[in-house]
Parts: structure tokens; C-alpha cells; sequence
């Protein structure tokens, strides 16, 4: 699949886009819709989630070792499993070669001539949801290869929830390889998760959701319950977030841009990291985050490997910094310069490439609605800014070619 994106370095953060609100009939229309659905929770979810294809089935976890906390998660060498998740349309394998890690080759030993890339990260990073051909990991090689004129592979030893902990302790599988480059693509999850290494909270969380029964009886038990402790309001609100039916409703509603920035940006959203102003919470797991950071920057510069380390932002920031608009009390950027602060004090290199969806419209499209992660556009999107910033002179050995146009 040919995928052209038009790429702009030149987005300034101006006065003009950290201050812009929200349009008014946003905050209006979309409480609205939530409490009009509310009267379809009587339809049993279940089988509208099935209809609507919201079914979940099978899982990257049985090709996972989840219990060693000597290495944190790991891949089962020669496993090979699928998932479809419940807003997917097709399904994904998940092929682990015999060093682990998501690949349907070996990882071998390096030829004259090659320059080879080392991916590091969690989630984003393996390519959750998407097939592996199509992941950015997986486009990259190619797309370096044209802006340099040279031979570039990338090896991919991204895993779920492969937080900074898990980096460090695994660093090792790095060195095996003989990288010229690591590549460490971060999100939000790898700060507040930084530590880790035994899928807990994390996981725990979305797996509760996930297997949370959904009918008319428990929803009407329930907000009996709920009305016992909140407010007749905060009681449906409580149930309606909870539904299978919210969630498919969320998944068309989230198309719009102007929504979907409605709903996630609205008080009492659990946004806290592109906030101006953080938690103190968050402000300690940013300090936990540069003490793992730092530890693994000097693995890197102790075997005399360049370590790049590049944001990913979810859904929320890509459509903020897309629009150029957001009430007061939110800063898209504000995760992204924590970040570059962070990895070059300790010696890294950082490229932005958050700026660059300013020039991307509606890239929240490339990602899931619900889930978060990229899809396959999005997974595109990402593969060009990284290739873009790479070869932009931020790592020498990967200067543009001259003479070559890249687009």
C-alpha cells in the first residue's frame, strides 16, 4: 500500500494554539448524545457488541513469559499467536522468532555495508494490533534506504508493556545484535509505568475491563448500587462509561475530531500528562522515568552505541497539535519537552516529531478510537517522521543523500 503524507517541520507552538478553546456546542452536543444513549443500555450490549463486530478474540498472551522479574516480559522463542481485537477487522499474528521478539526471521549477524537500527519500546513499539509487515518498524528499513542511498534493517525488540525497567534489565539483547543505532520510541505509558517489569496495574486494568460482564440485569443491579452512593446524574454517567454499548457508540462518535477532543479533554478526564500544569503524582513517576532513562542512555554510551529516543503521542496530543487548539489548561507539548529534556541530558539524542502532525489532518484517524494504539495508517505516519528526522542530520551516519528529493 502506496501512503503519501505531506510533511512539515515548520509548526510553531504560537500563542494563538495553546489558548484556543474548544468549540462551545462540543461541551453541549456530546453530553447530550451520552445521556440520550443512556435509554438504549436496555437492549442487551452483548449482543449489539456482537453485531457491531466488538467481540474479542484470541490474545498475544499465551506467547509471553509475564512472571519472571528477573527479565521482566518476554517472548516465548518460536511461539506464534493471533488477536482480534474488538475494533480491529481482521485479524493479527504475532510470530516470535528465536530470540523472542516479534520478527519472522532470525535476528543474524550484521553484512558490510548495512546500517542496522534496533528498535526498543513497549506497545507502540511491537506493533500492537497492527500486522507486522505494516508496522513503522517494519517500513522504516525501506524508507531510510531511499533517503540515504545505503542499505538500512531495523530489528525489532519492542515488546508489550516494555517500560524502561524492562529495557535496562534486557539491554544485553541489544549488544548481542551489534546495532549502530538504538532507537527508543516512547509514550505516555513508559513514564507512568516506567518501573514495571510484572504486568500489574497495567495490564490488570484492561483486562478487568475487558472481561466485565455487560446485560440488562447487571446494568439495572448496578445502578441501583450506584444511586445507593452518587447522584441520580453521576449514577447513569457511572454505568453509561461502563457499557459495551458506550463503547461502540464512542468508537463512530470518536470519528469526529471536534468530539472526540470534546470528550477527552472534558473535566474529570484521566489526562493528566498533556496537562500545563501536572499532578504531583505525575511529577514523580517523570522522576522515576529520567532515573530508568538514564540508566539505559549509559548502557548505550558504556558499548559506544548512538541512542535516539522519539515520542510517540496517543490519540489525544495528535489531534490537538493537528487542530491547533486547546482549552488553556492543556499543553499537547508539554510531555514532549519533558521528554527531549530528559533523554539529552543524559547524553541521547531526541527527534520531534510531534510538531509534524500539526501538518497531518485528522491523524487521530490513525489510531483506534477506543483502544489508543496506532493502526496501520498511523503506523505509516510514524515510519515517515522518524525516517524524516533520522536523515534530517540529527544522526550523521544517516545524512540525506545529496542530490536525492525526498518527499
Amino acid at each position: 500500500m502506496n501512503t503519501t503524507i505531506a510533511l512539515n517541520t515548520g509548526a510553531e507552538k504560537t500563542d494563538t494554539e495553546k489558548g484556543a478553546k474548544l468549540p462551545r456546542r462540543d461541551w453541549i452536543l456530546l453530553p447530550a448524545v451520552s445521556l440520550m444513549t443512556v435509554v438504549l443500555l436496555g437492549a442487551p450490549p452483548t449482543i449489539v457488541a456482537h453485531y457491531a463486530g466488538f467481540v474479542e478474540k484470541g490474545s498475544l498472551l499465551p506467547c509471553l513469559v509475564r512472571d519472571d522479574s528477573s527479565t521482566g516480559v518476554r517472548g516465548i522463542p518460536g511461539s506464534v499467536c493471533w488477536e482480534q481485537g474488538s475494533e480491529d477487522s481482521d485479524p493479527v499474528e504475532y510470530r516470535f522468532n528465536s530470540s523472542g521478539y516479534r520478527s519472522d526471521v532470525p535476528f543474524l549477524p550484521k553484512q558490510k555495508d548495512t546500517y542496522r537500527i534496533v528498535v526498543l519500546g513497549s506497545s507502540v513499539a511491537i506493533g500492537m494490533h497492527v500486522p507486522v509487515e505494516r508496522t513503522f518498524a517494519q517500513l522504516l528499513p525501506a524508507e531510510l534506504s531511499r533517503r540515504t542511498g545505503h542499505k538500512a534493517e531495523v530489528y525489532n525488540e519492542g515488546i508489550q508493556t516494555g517500560f524502561p525497567r524492562r529495557v535496562s534489565l534486557n539491554f544485553k539483547d541489544v549488544l548481542t545484535v551489534q546495532p549502530d543505532l538504538v532507537l527508543w520510541v516512547l509514550t505516555e505509558r513508559d513514564v507512568e509505568w516506567s518501573s514495571e517489569l510484572i504486568p500489574g496495574t497495567a495490564l490488570k486494568a484492561s483486562q478487568q475491563r475487558d472481561s466485565a460482564p455487560a446485560s440488562p440485569k447487571g446494568f439495572l443491579s448496578n445502578l441501583v448500587l450506584d444511586l445507593a452512593k452518587l447522584s441520580p446524574l453521576d449514577a447513569m454517567r457511572k454505568r453509561w462509561e461502563s457499557s459495551r454499548l458506550a463503547d461502540i457508540l464512542r468508537h463512530y462518535l470518536y470519528r469526529s475530531q471536534s468530539l472526540y477532543l470534546a470528550s477527552s479533554l472534558m473535566p474529570g478526564a484521566e489526562n493528566d500528562y498533556p496537562r500545563a500544569v501536572q499532578s504531583s503524582d505525575w511529577q514523580e513517576k517523570l522522576a522515576q522515568f529520567e532515573i530508568d532513562a538514564a540508566e539505559i542512555e549509559s548502557k548505550a554510551r558504556a558499548a559506544h552505541i548512538p541512542l535516539v529516543a522519539a515520542y510517540c503521542p496517543n490519540r489525544t496530543p495528535a489531534a490537538m497539535v493537528s487542530a491547533g487548539k486547546w482549552p488553556g489548561d492543556y499543553n499537547p507539548y508539554k510531555l514532549d519537552d519533558q521528554l527531549r529534556s530528559i533523554i539529552t541530558s543524559h547524553g541521547g539524542t531526541y527527534i520531534d516529531i510531534l510538531p509534524d502532525f500539526h501538518e497531518i489532518p485528522n491523524p487521530e484517524q490513525g489510531y483506534l478510537p477506543l483502544d489508543g494504539h496506532p493502526d496501520a495508517r498511523g503506523h505509516a505516519i510514524i515510519a515517515a517522521f522518524l525516517a524524516k528526522k533520522l536523515t534530517n542530520g540529527a544522526v550523521p551516519a544517516l545524512m540525506t543523500a545529496p542530490g536525492s528529493r525526498p518527499n
